[in-house]
């Protein structure tokens, strides 16, 4: 009889970071046979967990459910025995989740926060470059608990859904637009110049389609063709995200999850930057040859005009003709 190996990644937030572990999983599976890869995430972000051919199965974290949602969640993952478990955030909410599992070795990250650190047996090293390493190369050093190499291998997949957001992205001959992410988790991480760079290419080009997507409403100036602009954001699922990034041409976005999955999935990516080091959070690997990134003058995404961001993706577009 063929044992798999039973793992658990818990992992709940935030989309970027769950990008970047999903990365990993997919590189486990391509590396080691035999896995069976469990998650806890929580509620918000499971359906994009859910949807991973790397993940077998979703414990789901309500993160308001308080000790009655946390007590419930522990009593489910206790139900199996699993051979390792993954502590990839690092805080004492997860290690807590962690030191409740029943499992063979508990594994978490060196540079791990809040005293989590006391219910791991064994912590995963560094990268060379230490705490100033991009963000997926610190989480690709789980690879090594298996004996497999911490680089990313085999491909990123999702499961296929239908929707009419997607139908758009799909018409007029098969021209695939540019997405644009202009929210941000964080406020000084959105670059508040998207629409004055719409208008800029739609003008350029009357075939051009613009698409923009997000999970937070963000008004545009109306007045765009509707043949040329769809405005998704406030209405863009988890679920349709990586459908909707795999049909672009090009992804412009702020620092954000889905310039991660769309750099994960190999679609050209232009990344905007103000006070976060790209080298650390920038769309993976920097130097490949679909990712581009522009960062504003000392970390300001006010001193950041529009005719930079302009110029800049003209010039990298310029290479793919």
């Amino acid at each position: 009889m063929f044992l798999m190996t039973e793992i658990l990644i818990i992992k709940p937030s935030s989309l970027g970071d769950i990008v970047h572990a999903l990365q990993v999983a997919t590189s486990l599976k391509a590396q080691s046979e035999g896995l069976r890869i469990s998650w806890v995430v929580r509620e918000i972000f499971a359906p994009i967990v859910r949807a991973c051919e790397a993940v077998d199965r979703v414990y789901v974290f309500e993160r308001n459910g308080g000790a009655k949602g946390f007590l419930k969640l522990t009593k489910e993952i206790r139900k199996t025995k699993f051979d390792y478990v993954f502590d990839m955030q690092g805080l004492l909410r997860t290690g807590l989740m962690t030191s409740r599992t029943h499992a063979t070795k508990k594994v978490g990250r060196s540079d791990a926060r809040e005293w989590s650190g006391m219910f791991y047996d064994e912590r995963v090293p560094l990268p060379p470059e230490g705490k100033h390493s991009h963000a997926l190369e610190i989480l690709l050093q789980f690879c090594t608990v298996l004996g497999v190499k911490p680089e990313l291998r085999g491909t990123l997949k999702f499961r296929e859904v239908d929707s009419l957001h997607l139908r758009f992205a799909d018409s007029r001959g098969g021209t695939k637009p540019i997405v644009m992410f202009p929210d941000s988790r964080r406020a000084e991480k959105c670059w508040g110049g998207f629409k004055q760079l719409t208008e800029l290419l739609l003008r350029e080009d009357k075939s051009r389609k613009i698409v923009w997507a997000g999970s937070n409403y963000v008004h545009d100036r109306t007045g765009y063709p509707p043949a040329q602009f769809f405005n998704l954001t406030g209405n863009t699922s988890l679920v349709s995200l990586p459908a909707l990034i795999k049909r672009a041409d090009w992804i412009i976005s702020n620092d954000s999850g889905p310039m991660h999955l769309a750099a994960a999935l190999g679609v050209k990516t232009l990344g905007i930057f103000g006070p976060t080091d790209p080298r650390e959070f920038g769309p993976y690997p920097l130097n490949g040859p679909t990712n581009f990134v522009i960062q504003a003058p000392v970390g300001d995404l006010k001193l950041l005009p529009v005719k930079e961001v302009y110029a800049r993706f003209q010039k990298v577009r310029a290479r793919f003709k």
